[in-house]
């Protein structure tokens, strides 16, 4: 039984390693260049937390954290990040989310379900509005893309919700991915995002503990077993974020190879599709002029 579950987890690993390898060697000189340049950046991070200790680090940041929290529109400031965060290719919105726990405590919950309900709706309108024309002429020559929408069609609300709770594709990616299936309605998109509450609750959870451990005089106040606990509820969040996170997404995969009604064939493409989303995803390609102008050369 344990080897299972483990076997599994080796082979996703194994995959998406596999997979952003190939991707990398795909790179062009600049764009590796470019991705050498985050690696040296994140060592340079590094070495500077060893440097400044994590203490004041942390200290500085929950300072910072309170300031936000202490504004009178501080609230609205963050959930306006969270919906310029939402927008594909940009990152950071779950590292927004746990800071709103960071700031607010668990109160921050009300702020992150508002930012993320906020953002993604008025990504899927903007998507959907400026590229609804694009997004049909693309997906009539993709059969992968067919299978998605025929799968979505299919099972409707349900296996949204399924793959809105998945890790992948990550949340900017899902946002464009749900703007570009015409099967799927505003409000369902709208109703598989309030779903991620659950999700949302536990990154904030894991935020006001951090905010907990981060601050010098509360920690002074803490005995050596309170100190032990909170760290184990951020280890233990942390743990069970990236188990459900893995559990979730193989999840969505064998539901959607093992689905009644269509072909094992479509199955797979759907399955496929969203694997491989943010490769060949109809509005990011959209978005992109260089892709436009190697596509259309390769047509004429």
């Amino acid at each position: 039984m344990a080897a299972g579950p483990a076997g599994s987890l080796w082979a996703f690993l194994k995959h998406y390693g596999q997979a952003a390898l190939n991707r990398y060697r795909k790179l062009h000189f600049l764009g590796k260049v470019f991705i050498w340049t985050i690696i040296l950046f994140d060592i340079c991070i590094g070495a500077a937390v060893i440097i400044v200790t994590p203490a004041r680090i942390a200290q500085f940041f929950h300072d910072k954290a309170k300031i936000v929290a202490a504004t009178r529109l501080g609230w609205l400031g963050t959930i306006a990040v969270m919906v310029c965060v939402s927008f594909p290719p940009l990152i950071g919105f779950t590292t927004l989310v746990t800071l709103c726990g960071f700031a607010y405590g668990m109160q921050g919950f009300y702020i992150a379900l508002a930012g993320s309900v906020i953002g993604s709706a008025v990504v899927f309108s903007v998507l959907r509005l400026l590229f609804s024309k694009r997004i049909r002429a693309w997906s009539a020559q993709n059969e992968k893309w067919q299978a998605l929408e025929a799968v979505v069609r299919a099972k409707g609300l349900p296996l949204m919700i399924l793959i809105r709770v998945s890790p992948f594709p990550p949340w900017v990616y899902a946002n464009s991915l749900f703007a570009s299936i015409e099967a799927v309605r505003f409000w369902q998109f709208v109703v598989a995002t309030v779903c991620l509450s659950p999700k949302l609750l536990l990154h904030v959870f894991i935020g006001s503990k951090m905010a907990a451990l981060a601050d010098g005089d509360e920690r002074a106040r803490m005995d050596t077993r309170d100190k032990v606990i909170n760290g184990l509820l951020v280890g233990g969040g942390i743990g069970i974020t990236i188990f459900t996170s893995w559990w979730v997404y193989k999840l969505v995969q064998d539901h959607i190879r093992h689905l009644h009604g269509l072909p094992s064939e479509t199955d797979e493409l759907a399955a496929e599709a969203i694997e491989e989303y943010e490769e060949d995803a109809p509005l990011l390609r959209s978005l992109s002029p260089e892709i436009d102008h190697r596509d259309n050369r390769s047509v004429a």
